[in-house]
This record gives C-alpha cells, structure tokens and sequence, in this order.
C-alpha cells in the first residue's frame, strides 16, 4: 500500500472543517517549541519509537515536520506498525495557518 499524503493547505482546511484525525509533530522539542500548530502533539522522531505505543490504532494521524521529510520517514514507520498515517507534504514550511509557541 502506497502512503498517504495531503498538502499542508489541505491539513490546515480539514482542521478548520473540524476532525477526529490527530496531528503529530515529528520535529524535535526545540523546533516545536519555536512554532507549531496549535492541535499538534510532539513526537519528535528521535523519541518515535519508543513513544509509538502510546499511540492508539483506531485513531487516524497526520505527521508533519519541517519539510517533509522526516515526516515521511515516521509516517512509513508508523504505517508498518499498523497506524493509519497520512504524511504532509512540505511541512510546516508550507503551512499557512496560525502558529502557537
């Protein structure tokens, strides 16, 4: 199975829309720190695996970084345990919405 992906437009319109899905934010605390979506979870992807547990499998997830790349690492990750991930694409860098620090 081929993975998920939505632009950064597309997240910020389903949040807006309003949805169960969770966003999870794979950069480290110091990234998430400085900005991040106000509905995100940190997870950063040096902590992923031992952290992944802690997630739930009937929950569908949203993983982002900075630009898309280590989102798609942890979303392949993810994906292979089980998780129902979609990865998005450019990052926070393509992200147009607020910003909570």
């Amino acid at each position: 199975m081929t993975l998920k992906s939505v632009t950064a437009a597309a997240l910020q319109e389903a949040l807006q829309v309003g949805t169960d899905d969770v966003v999870l934010d794979v950069r480290e605390k110091e990234e998430y720190a400085a900005g991040h979506i106000k509905e995100s979870f940190n997870y950063p992807l040096s902590e992923l695996s031992e952290r992944a547990d802690s997630l739930k499998k009937d929950t569908s997830y949203y993983v982002i970084c900075q630009r898309g790349m280590r989102s798609e690492k942890a979303a392949h990750y993810l994906h292979d345990l089980g998780y129902d991930v979609t990865n998005v694409e450019g990052g926070m860098d393509s992200w147009q919405g607020e910003i909570e620090q």
